[in-house]
């Protein structure tokens, strides 16, 4: 079977993954409305693409905080990459190093993150943190990121608690005996994915906890999860570097916007004094430039990350950051952009209803 777009890994990595695996990577809250919307809304975007403007010669860099990256795709933080693939997140570190892009390792990694640092030298990694009610255990990460030279701290807001997926529960979905969480497995004797596991999240952390971290470290920090204006104002005026807007690939709050919808929004609200990116939803390189137009500055995925893996890990996820790589270069180039700094607001419209 030729892999000629993302759909392609999706299809292997259902057919092929145990479905306890495949169940818990496609899971999405509730009734699921957000995770499927996150996808649809790009349908409602259309292109103003303008003719006969001379795109022989392409450049689709980008920045993340003024470091360079090939393409303004990156992968986001998701958990348990050895359910996908037997070298997990080393393997998806190799990858991201060897397509020149950032990779943003989870706190629930099945490697540690000094495998993971390992495995790319000098590769642009950040790390993306939830915080536990043992706080000793957070300082720790985020010291020990830093020393690793990891680039950025990532905190994902959106996630107090797990929203209710139906089919985990069904599923009585666990990490398999093998399988750890490396970065906690010396801290809790919690090991497994049991269903108590996220009672160690703190649902207590509010705005100040970023002047903790602050405290903590001084890699520029980046929050995930912003969806309104108002907290879009909050972020800034905490000092973060960078915001993401996300809805947890649909997996916590069911019923609230699609990313692509809450983008402008946010974009609006910051006024340029922070980078906002954007993950949920990317499938095609024409959803990465909608996502430029209204004013991202980079997205990253999640799902499509650990299709990759299932189907031939370093390389299978090469694959598909190659295949969107080269249609967000074409998507430009039909629209008649020739560099990511022409890409704007006047290149879309949306449906009329």
């Amino acid at each position: 079977m030729a892999m000629v777009c993302l759909s392609d890994f999706e299809a292997y990595a259902k057919k092929y993954l145990p479905k306890i695996a495949w169940d818990f990577f496609a899971a999405g809250a509730d009734d699921c409305n957000t995770r499927d919307e996150n996808i649809l809304a790009y349908k409602r975007i259309h292109f103003r693409p303008r003719m006969l403007r001379d795109v022989s010669i392409m450049d689709i860099k980008t920045k993340l905080l003024g470091t360079e990256i090939s393409f303004p795709v990156g992968i986001a933080p998701t958990g348990f990459h050895q359910l996908a693939w037997p070298d997990g997140e080393k393997s998806t570190a190799r990858a991201a190093k060897a397509m020149n892009t950032c990779y943003i390792a989870s706190t629930y990694s099945t490697c540690t993150l000094e495998e993971i640092s390992m495995a790319a030298p000098g590769g642009l990694q950040w790390f993306q943190l939830y915080i536990h009610r043992n706080r000793a255990v957070s300082q720790q990460l985020v010291q020990q990121a830093e020393a690793l030279g990891f680039k950025g701290l990532v905190l994902t807001a959106d996630l107090p608690y797990t929203g209710k997926r139906l089919d985990d529960v069904r599923n009585g979905f666990r990490l398999p005996p093998h399988m750890k969480l490396k970065n906690l497995e010396e801290a809790f004797e919690v090991c497994k994915m049991r269903p108590s596991f996220h009672s160690l999240l703190d649902p207590s952390v509010t705005w100040n906890d970023i002047y903790w971290l602050q405290s903590l470290t001084h890699l520029p920090i980046i929050i995930k999860g912003i969806l309104t204006k108002e907290d879009a104002e909050l972020a800034v005026r905490h000092g973060v570097q960078g915001i993401i807007v996300s809805n947890h690939g649909g997996r916590q709050l069911d019923g609230v916007p699609a990313t692509i919808d809450a983008l402008a929004e946010v974009v609006e609200a910051v006024q340029g004094r922070v980078e906002v990116y954007l993950d949920g939803g990317i499938r095609k390189g024409s959803d990465v430039l909608k996502a430029l137009a209204l004013g991202a500055k980079c997205v990253f995925i999640g799902r499509p990350v650990l299709w990759g893996l299932a189907y031939k890990g370093e390389e299978g996820l090469r694959d598909v950051l190659r295949i969107l790589q080269d249609e967000f270069r074409l998507s430009m180039a039909l629209a008649g952009c020739t560099r990511t700094s022409e890409i704007g607001r006047h290149l879309i419209q949306f449906s009329k209803l």
